[in-house]
């Protein structure tokens, strides 16, 4: 299959089934060195013990027992500058630009999600469009289609044991649903919706998700880590709230054709 057949059919399956993966989007030395950044996050959040503000960026803590969890950074690019090139990659702008069909874009999510073994982390069942539309007029679907993407690129083997993205295919095309109508049971600690499957991805590959798709992701069982480090990009006109994070919100454009 040619280049522009492959982007066919992630731009198909991104519409159609509600996510796509786009396999070896970064190389292993890319992801090396976004381990490392998301390495002293980790250890800086530590330090910290609480959730707070550090450098431009929101560290989202919990705790377990006696042991402090990382749930997510949210911004981490004010944190890091290598990850905040990341956020603003060519190759990564070019694509999301495909799939908002503009080439300028606001950048609302810079996130480092951490699932280490045993800390208990898990997402219930939602759509994204629910944490952009938080009080009426937060979001509007400029484009009919969403008007947003979020990617999600592995930095470790994403395995069914470790806490896969769980997914509803075909989810997101019901548009956006109330969240009183996917209350299966105490969310991923009860009844899962008919039908989801789990996404298994390799270090290095994208995943992209529409904002309507419904998902979530259970515990980390495994002995392995399993980081995600998630973008996303609205179409210009979409997004009506300010989000936290040194940075974010920033306009951008794609310069680059799609890859």
């Amino acid at each position: 299959m040619s280049a522009k057949d492959s982007l066919a059919q992630l731009e198909k399956e991104f519409f159609e089934t509600g996510y796509a993966v786009a396999p070896r989007f970064f190389d292993d030395r890319e992801i090396s060195e976004m381990r490392d950044a998301f390495d002293r996050l980790h250890a800086q959040a530590l330090k910290l013990g609480l959730t707070q503000t550090w450098r431009g960026s929101f560290f989202v803590l919990g705790r377990r027992g006696e042991n402090v969890n990382v749930h997510r950074i949210v911004w981490c690019a004010g944190a890091d500058e290598r990850l905040e090139r990341v956020g603003r990659h060519p190759r990564l702008l070019a694509l999301a630009g495909r799939l908002l069909g503009s080439k300028e874009m606001d950048q609302l999510i810079s996130q480092a999600h951490y699932k280490m073994p045993g800390d208990g982390v898990s997402f219930d069942w939602h759509q994204d469009v629910q944490h952009r539309e938080k009080r009426p007029g937060d979001w509007v679907d400029v484009n009919g289609r969403g008007a947003y993407v979020q990617t999600l690129l592995c930095l470790d083997d994403m395995t069914a044991e470790n806490g896969p993205l769980l997914v509803v295919p075909g989810s997101a095309k019901r548009g956006r649903v109330q969240s009183g109508a996917f209350n299966y049971g105490e969310g991923m600690r009860g009844q899962s919706p008919d039908s989801h499957v789990a996404v298994t991805a390799r270090a290095g590959d994208l995943i992209l998700l529409h904002p309507y798709t419904l998902h979530g992701s259970r515990p980390n069982e495994s002995r392995h880590a399993r980081r995600l480090f998630v973008n996303g990009y609205s179409a210009p006109g979409a997004n009506h709230r300010l989000y936290p994070g040194l940075g974010s919100g920033r306009r951008l454009r794609a310069t680059e054709e799609t890859p």
